[in-house]
């Protein structure tokens, strides 16, 4: 991330919380005021760092799905579920400067933050870089607690090995792009704002393929299959998520990476509670009028927990660092335990004149 510490609304001079509107207005001017086109020479590379820095916040309080992720956990919740490719990728810059094709310009803008005409080889980077993968691995509630490890099947692109990821027939070479010069960037802008934007014809690569190779159609691409081990760390529940760095599509630019959404199946006896695990515990009518100890079962095996005289039914007890670890901060939370108390539905003939005697003698 380029603002990896800085407060996003302190960046655009906001107070936590303001609306989007109120973003949008903020950046539109701040925006203008350090745009590297309109400050001199030497004072472009700071122009281009606050340029940068004050996009990214927008980027993410415009959202509003990461505006909630960022005001809840801060910038620990934007980190852990998007890349900076990823924040680019969906900010709507034409909203900011009135459309004309500039969305798509600020897309490839912030590839890799580069400015001007030096920009072409960060765009070539950029759109070459391969595709995320997603894939939904479900674990049970026992291995969300202690963590695990899954082995984990798919297919993605490979670079072609005909070719060896060029796209073109082997004995053949690509060849100069005519649209852009072999820059692979052609310019564009609205009025003073002007940025390289890719070449549509190259695709940014600033050379295009005649002999394509037949193994893979000039793509540079065949699919093959992964297995993969993934560690699962303890403490994550049904929508958290995993970003493997590097294991998604091949491109020229690098491969992309691939998201991991885990699915916590229900279990039979517990239930999840945030850090927290609830369950029920059946004890017969003479332990709770006498007291005495149990077997409880938690994620870890049975433990042994006592029981005061006197427990009533519904009456819930703690057992401390029983439940599931957090996952950011490491600490275990708590088992709950409600005690049902069992009401035998027959008596034996002595056992029902003990109960009337018991009865006589407390005035029933």
């Amino acid at each position: 991330m380029m603002s990896t510490a800085k407060d996003y609304y302190e960046i655009l001079g906001l107070q936590k919380g303001a609306s989007v509107d109120e973003v949008k207005k903020a950046y539109r001017q701040l925006a203008l005021k350090h745009h590297p086109d309109r400050v001199g020479t030497d004072q472009k590379k700071e122009a281009e760092e606050k340029f940068k820095e004050i996009s990214e916040a927008y980027a993410v309080l415009s959202d509003p799905e990461k505006k909630k992720l960022y005001d809840q956990y801060g910038h620990a919740g934007i980190d852990s579920r998007y890349s900076t490719e990823d924040i680019f990728r969906s900010a709507n810059f034409s909203d900011i400067f009135g459309g004309s094709g500039f969305g798509d310009i600020f897309e490839q803008f912030f590839g890799d933050f580069g400015f001007g005409g030096g920009a072409q080889t960060s765009y070539r980077t950029r759109q070459q870089r391969g595709q995320d993968l997603q894939l939904e691995v479900t674990i049970s509630l026992e291995d969300a607690s202690s963590g695990t490890e899954k082995l984990v099947s798919f297919s993605r692109y490979d670079s072609c090995t005909a070719c060896k990821g060029s796209g073109a027939e082997p004995g053949s070479s690509k060849e100069k792009c005519p649209s852009c010069n072999g820059q692979g960037a052609v310019r564009s802008g609205l009025g003073f704002i002007s940025f390289s934007q890719t070449c549509p014809t190259c695709g940014g690569e600033g050379k295009i393929i005649k002999n394509r190779c037949r193994v893979c159609s000039g793509s540079g691409k065949t699919k093959a299959r992964k297995d993969l081990k993934v560690n699962i760390p303890k403490g994550v529940d049904t929508g958290s998520v995993l970003r493997l760095k590097d294991e998604g599509n091949s491109g020229m630019g690098g491969r992309g990476d691939l998201y991991i959404y885990i699915r916590v199946r229900p279990h039979s006896m517990f239930i999840r509670e945030g850090d927290f695990i609830r369950c029920k515990v059946k004890i017969s009518i003479v332990k709770a009028i006498l007291g005495g100890e149990i077997e409880v079962p938690t994620l870890d095996g049975k433990v042994k927990m006592k029981i005061p005289s006197g427990t009533q039914p519904n009456t819930i007890f703690r057992l401390k660092n029983k439940g599931i670890t957090n996952l950011r901060n490491k600490r275990p939370g708590d088992e709950l335990v409600e005690i049902e108390v069992e009401i035998p539905k027959k008596l034996s003939f002595r056992e029902k004149r003990i109960i009337e005697e018991w009865a006589k003698v407390r005035g029933e």
